[in-house]
Order: structure tokens, then sequence, then C-alpha cells
């Protein structure tokens, strides 16, 4: 078992990794908030799988347990799932000693967040990530919100938990195509921030699919320290942490394009950040041998991905619909080297388009449009 802690100014929480260790550090986690009671959210498919989890994991303790169940899936990451998640807290008289725990993927953990964040002006939250995806990015870091149609994530707030428990069990009922999503954030933090990280997950490719949990706390460990480290620097994301959204941008757009639910965030991500990639060694800033370093570890996972034909103005709307966009210009994540990112100010989005149908053309298998030939001249 392994432990990090997230240092922030008043709001330093720790972060648990390990494989069965949910019934040691929850209680530890809530015993340092004193809540009066607690209040576990999770999806429909969660609750099938482990029915009354997290009140088993509390036995003994003197917080009384509630439930709250939503749809599961990233189209019901909305407003009014979130409005039906206050009326159920209203309907149980939670107060500002109730806590929140977190119990889900990164559509749970964000909602939860945005909750927790927002009822009664601010109530303690724990997270309890159960996807890798959510154990190496969401989870971590603070960041909570809900989708518009116009654009993910564009409604939220700032919420750090009270601390992370990271059981590396539940990895055992994740589906594959789920756990290669969430590949694709670990290997974003050694791709972005640390090249020792990228050389170790590239060197035990062959892990990747299986049960060495030996592998896996030390992978997630790295990863939530590159994670944390940044988050420590610039919790508000003025500057460094934007370089955590390295892949996001087309990825946000894949999503907004695709209606939420046809492809997973990570999926979008991987596709993201081979077109970020191609776009670094196309502006001279990373070399082939990189390039191709990267390409080799992230192709094998993709999950292809085909989406509605884009015209020129579409594709500039969309982007323009991203939180990095600003004054008709966008922060676009680039490659300097392995383990080096840096964020290219003042992009156009018209600059983006040529390469993006490069992109497209060089990745027939990776990336389709759908209903017709694609004309990167509009």
């Amino acid at each position: 078992m392994k432990t990090l802690t997230v240092n922030l100014p008043g709001a330093a929480y720790p972060i648990h990794i390990g494989h069965d260790i949910l019934e040691q550090h929850l209680p530890r986690l809530l015993e340092a908030v004193s809540p009066e009671r607690v209040v576990a959210i999770t999806n429909d498919t969660l609750h099938r799988l482990y029915p009354g989890r997290i009140a088993r994991a509390l036995e003994g303790h003197p917080w009384p347990v509630e439930l709250l169940t939503v749809p599961d899936g990233e189209q019901f990451k909305t407003l009014d799932t979130l409005s039906t998640l206050y009326d159920r807290m209203m309907a149980l008289a939670a107060t500002r000693k109730t806590a929140v725990v977190a119990f889900g993927g990164g559509v749970i953990g964000d909602m939860a967040g945005l909750l927790a964040a927002t009822f009664m002006r601010g109530i303690p939250l724990i997270q309890v990530p159960t996807t890798l995806l959510a154990q190496v990015d969401s989870s971590v870091g603070g960041k909570t919100a809900v989708n518009h149609p116009r654009g993910k994530n564009i409604i939220g707030a700032f919420k750090q938990p009270e601390g992370v428990v990271i059981d590396l069990a539940f990895l055992e009922t994740l589906p594959g195509r789920e756990l290669r999503a969430g590949l694709f954030e670990l290997i974003k933090h050694g791709i972005i921030r640390d090249a020792e990280l990228f050389d170790f997950l590239e060197s035990n490719q062959a892990q990747f699919g299986g049960r060495n949990w030996e592998f896996w706390e030390e992978a997630v460990f790295r990863s939530c320290r590159v994670k944390a480290g940044v988050v420590e620097k610039d919790e508000k994301e003025a500057g460094l942490r934007a370089i955590l959204n390295f892949g996001h941008t087309l990825a946000h757009l894949i999503e907004t394009h695709t209606g939420y639910d046809q492809y997973l965030h990570g999926e979008a991500v991987g596709v993201g950040m081979l077109f970020a990639t191609f776009v670094s060694r196309r502006m001279d800033h990373l070399g082939d041998d990189a390039a191709g370093r990267i390409r080799s570890v992230l192709e094998p996972l993709i999950h292809p991905v085909a989406m509605p034909r884009l015209d020129v103005s579409a594709f500039e709307g969309l982007l323009m619909h991203d939180k990095k966009a600003s004054a008709g210009t966008l922060r676009f994540i680039l490659l300097k080297a392995l383990g080096e990112a840096f964020i290219r100010e003042k992009t156009e989005p018209a600059e983006l388009w040529p390469l993006f149908g490069d992109f497209l053309a060089q990745s027939p298998n990776l990336l389709q449009m759908k209903g017709g030939s694609f004309k990167s001249s509009g």
C-alpha cells in the first residue's frame, strides 16, 4: 500500500493506493471529518455489482449511511441529474454535517463533487474512485463539473476532497474497455511530465490487461504523484495545470460531437493525444523518435472513433466551446520532448483545421468522418 499527500494551502489531503484497503482507510478519513451522517453516491451499475459496499465498509462506526444512485453513463452527467440529487439530499434533511462519498468512476466523482461543492455552500467530500480513469485523473485535484449540450464540463467548481481511497480491487470487475480508457490518462502523465513513468509503462505493456497488483499500485502511484505535483503548483489552472489537458482539445470535440454516449472519455483522450503528438511533430517541436514511441504505446490501445462529418465552421465552433478557449484562440498543449509539455498560447482553430485533415489521412483506422469524404479546405 502506498500513500501520497496533495499539499494545498489549507486543504492538504491524502491519497491511499492499494488492494483491498477500503475498510481500512475510508473510516479513518471520515473520523477526521466527524460527520453526523454519510451519503454515498453511486450509479446503478455499481450498485448491482457492489450492493451496500460503502455501508459494509463502515459497519461498526457511528455514522448512518444513505445511498443515492443515478443512471450510469456520461450522457447523464447533466444539470438535470444534479438537480435530482439536490432534491434527494433535501428529502434526507442533509445538513452541513453530512459527508458525501463519491463511489464510482469519473462521472460520479464529478457530479458528487459538484454536489458537495454547492450543497449548503459546501460539505465534506471523500472520493472512492472505482475505474482506472477516475483513480488517476478525476478523483485527484478537485475539479468537479457537469456537461452542457454545447460543451463538456462547462458547469463546475473546484472542490478538493478530504481524501481519496484508491482500492485497486475494484479494477477486478472493470471491463477491459474501461481499463484501456483509464490507461490513456495514466500514460498521459508520463508523456507530459515524467519520462521515467513513460519508460516504466512502455517496458511493462504486457501488464496492461492483467492483474499484477504490484504493477498497478506502482503505476497508479506514480501517475497520481505527477498530477498532485502539478495541482500543488497551480490549483485553479492559472497556468501550469493546463498541461494536464494534453489531448483534451480534440477529445472534448469528439465527445461533444458524438453526444457523450458513444465513446469513453479516455478513448477520446487517446485519439486527442495522438493528434497533439502529430501537431507537435509537424510544428517541429517534437522529434521523430519520441513521436514514434508515443504512437507505439498508444495506438494498440485505441478504440477506433467514427463521428459525423465536420466542416471548418463546425470544427472551429466546437473547439471554441472548449474551456481553454479565449478571445477567439485556444491554449493548445504540445510537446517538446517526452516528459516535457508546454502551452501554446493563442492558437487559432483555423491553424489546426488543415493539420486535422492531415491527421485523419494518416490515421484512417483510428478516426473517421461519417457521411462523405473529408476535405480539410472546408
